[in-house]
């Protein structure tokens, strides 16, 4: 199975392409760029430099969110058009599982987080049991206080370029060893997210397909303080 992989999720721009899980090519930049200028020449790039053509994939995966709410966007739109185009699968893996994923060889549950500003964090919880990456804590929205207390007790190790905005509250809950000093890790991989990919189960309903944002935009949440629930009629999720 061929698969192209991509990850807009937040500032840093991951592709990755495999075939029967090896590892064909992958392109990673950490700049502060607009994904929907650089990923698609990023693709075609990539794509060309590994010898293959659009029509040789077999699935597409794409990293679902949470994170930027633009970027989710590009990337998911994205991902939807071109395997709509190119009639292959469509995949979406949670954004904060990717990271961490990057963990190998962890035994203590890996807490990858990114900042949604206001001493709020996007975060779950994931654990390598026998070689699999297991789920223990469901990616959500919630306060950094609210996330010490689901964590209380546990054995953690938090992953994520953001941890660095979190250093100091983290180190005094949970020590200094609790914190990734992996440069590498904190980043979401291309290869990674394919390899990930490869074993989640295709999207059945792509066009229904969206971004998990986890979490109502501004603009959402001021249309909530004066209108009901129910009425869909002021914004189109994707």
């Amino acid at each position: 199975m061929k698969i192209l992989a991509m990850d807009t999720s937040n500032q840093t721009l991951a592709i990755g392409v495999t075939e029967d899980q090896q590892v064909l090519g992958q392109l990673q930049t950490t700049i502060n760029k607009n994904h929907s200028v650089t990923l698609m020449p990023a693709v075609v790039s990539l794509v060309e430099q590994v010898g293959l053509q659009p029509s040789d994939f077999d699935r597409i995966v794409v990293a679902q969110g949470p994170g930027s709410y633009t970027g989710l966007r590009i990337g998911v739109t994205t991902a939807k058009t071109l395997a709509a185009t190119l009639a292959c699968e469509l995949v979406g893996v949670s954004s904060l599982k990717v990271l961490a994923a990057n963990c190998r060889g962890r035994k203590e549950w890996i807490v990858p987080i990114f900042n949604a500003r206001r001493q709020n964090v996007y975060a779950g919880a994931y654990q390598w049991r026998a070689g699999e990456l297991i789920n223990v804590l469901p990616d959500q929205h919630l306060s950094l206080v609210d996330l010490f207390e689901k964590l209380n007790g546990q054995a953690v190790y938090f992953v994520g370029e953001d941890t660095k905005v979190f250093q100091t509250e983290i180190a005094n809950a949970f020590g200094e060893t609790a914190i990734n000093s992996v440069v590498e890790w904190n980043y979401p991989n291309g290869i990674v997210l394919a390899l990930l990919g490869a074993t989640e189960k295709k999207v059945e309903n792509s066009h229904g397909f969206s971004p998990a944002y986890l979490k109502l935009v501004e603009a959402e949440e001021k249309w909530l303080e004066t209108n009901e629930v129910g009425d869909e009629r002021y914004v189109e999720k994707m």
